[in-house]
């Protein structure tokens, strides 16, 4: 049953064309309709993603289905809920993993895909959890098979993933590294719990991992470069290690010698979230509230956020994290006054 007067059309930010930031421009749109499996969310911040800004620039469309509007997590108050939901009511505070529409004043979302906002936290603190904590968790636990004792290296440290990551790491009580680019961003990673960070254009941050570790090496890298650091990936990987790429910002095609794969047992593995059915993401959602949930409401992991923005200034929160100037998440905060 829809809450009272909601209202039939909504401001949202479109991609108007591809391109730089500008191309964001908002715009007056109808409110969606959610199915009968859906949530209708009143969102009150949503995040900022790099996938957001791959797909402004038109290399990241969004899945058959999902709206063209950008934004992949958002933090609101459901407003109308779908015949067949039965653990979510109107007026509940949730957070949400979206496929696509989250730069609006209102969302739909599958309900698996939605969770409480954790005890003694924001919304706008909620809006930058979904998205990295959904990622890191499937790719770092559930595919990198993460364990207490081991060594874990995060490539972009600073990021919203990689922030999220260290924090995840340390709670999972592994010893976690890190590299980023700069000396600002390394002394934030190891404030967040990262034993050492490297400034990768500053030091070889391999030879330096293989000091650090006495020529042993490390069990699990999550790396989002791809391409240009995957040779040195390999070299760094302990026998039995394990390879998560989340992320090809240094390329997607290499040329390597397999040998090292074999003689080591290495495991390389990947994954992309945003496709994925929301049987799929509601499972790892429920893994998240069993194990993460409970560190974020005693404060022992929280989202890292460096700036907000109104929704309406989307294009500057972009233009942001496509300089790399960012530690952590920016979130879109929305008047629904205005």
């Amino acid at each position: 049953m829809p809450s009272t007067n909601l209202p039939s059309r909504m401001t949202a930010i479109a991609i108007t064309a591809p391109g730089g930031p500008e191309a964001l421009q908002a715009v007056t749109v109808e409110v969606p309709q959610p199915g009968s499996h859906d949530v209708l969310i009143r969102v009150a911040a949503a995040g900022v993603n790099r996938p957001d800004c791959m797909q402004r620039r038109g290399l990241y469309p969004p899945p058959a289905g999902a709206s063209e509007l950008p934004g992949l997590e958002v933090a609101g108050t459901v407003v109308e809920a779908g015949a067949a939901v039965n653990d979510i009511k109107v007026g509940d505070s949730v957070c949400a993993l979206l496929a696509g529409g989250g730069y609006a004043e209102y969302c739909t979302a599958p309900a698996v895909q939605c969770l409480p906002i954790p005890a003694g936290m924001s919304t706008i603190e909620a809006a930058a959890v979904p998205e990295t904590f959904f990622t890191v968790w499937t790719n770092l636990v559930d595919r990198g098979q993460l364990k207490s004792g081991e060594q874990v290296l995060i490539h972009g440290g600073a990021s919203g993933i990689g922030t999220t990551a260290i924090q995840i790491g340390r709670a999972l009580k592994a010893q976690v590294y890190a590299t980023a680019g700069s000396d600002e961003k390394t002394a934030a990673c190891e404030r967040l719990g990262a034993k050492r960070a490297i400034n990768y254009r500053d030091e070889d941050f391999a030879k330096v991992i293989m000091s650090l570790t006495d020529g042993n090496g490390i069990d699990v890298i999550l790396d989002i470069v791809g391409a240009d650091y995957f040779v040195s990936n390999v070299k760094l990987l302990k026998t039995g290690g394990r390879l998560v790429i989340i992320g090809l910002l240094g390329g997607s095609t290499v040329e390597m010698n397999l040998v090292p794969l074999m003689t080591k047992r290495l495991t390389v593995t990947g994954s992309t979230l945003r496709g994925r059915s929301p049987a799929e993401k509601g499972a790892i959602a429920q893994s998240l509230a069993h194990h993460v949930w409970p560190w974020l409401e005693s404060g022992e992991v929280r989202p890292v956020i460096q700036q907000t923005y109104p929704l309406e200034d989307a294009a500057s929160a972009h233009a942001v994290m496509e300089n790399n100037q960012t530690i952590g998440k920016l979130v879109l905060v929305v008047d629904h006054d205005s």
